[in-house]
């Protein structure tokens, strides 16, 4: 996850989730099985052409960030499926200071899926088509599901992926006020 610091904005880059990975497990919440999840390659570009996609923080309905109408950029690439977005928002501005941004995560309808048995109690679920519905941010309240979207050390419980991505790169832009200082600015890089 890259996070670009602004006096008025953050811009956040990074992989939402790694197509063909493990999540870590969960819990079916109406059977109580636990699982693990495999979005498969391809799946994120369908969904994308179904409808727009709102950006929350820790998928919370009442703290909309912004879409892919307005702020977020949503492509599917052969790791996954990628997120820009630039957010006003002052508590996110002010989480991504003090280093409180773990990473990305996504909300979604199941369209299709297959599952197999990984192991006893344990199944794996492999989505083939969905409908993505909103991508979050995900602050230090919450834990992603999929480990490759995060920013902070793994767990030794957990069962082990490939890590995508560990660690987050901050930089913290000048306020430039006018217009010239910009220009003078860009010349300097």
């Amino acid at each position: 996850m890259r996070i670009q610091i602004r006096s008025d904005s953050v811009e956040i880059e990074g992989y939402v989730n790694a197509v063909g990975r493990d999540s870590r497990p969960m819990k079916d919440r109406s059977t109580g099985e636990r699982f693990v999840e495999q979005i498969v390659p391809g799946v994120f570009t369908r969904a994308l052409t179904r409808n727009d996609v709102d950006l929350l923080l820790n998928h919370d309905q009442e703290r909309v960030l912004g879409s892919t109408k307005t702020n977020l950029e949503l492509t599917e690439d052969s790791i996954g499926l990628k997120a820009r977005a630039i957010v006003t928002d002052k508590e996110v501005i002010e989480k991504a200071r003090s280093g409180k941004l773990r990473g990305w995560s996504f909300g979604f309808y199941d369209r299709d899926s297959r599952n197999e048995d990984v192991r006893e109690g344990l199944k794996r679920r492999y989505v083939e088509d969905m409908d993505l519905k909103e991508v979050s941010i995900i602050d230090d309240r919450k834990l992603p599901c999929y480990e490759g979207t995060l920013i902070n050390a793994r767990a030794d419980e957990v069962i082990q992926g490939e890590v995508l991505e560990t660690r987050a790169e901050i930089t913290e832009t000048p306020k430039l006020d006018s217009y010239w200082e910009r220009i003078k600015h860009l010349g300097k890089d």
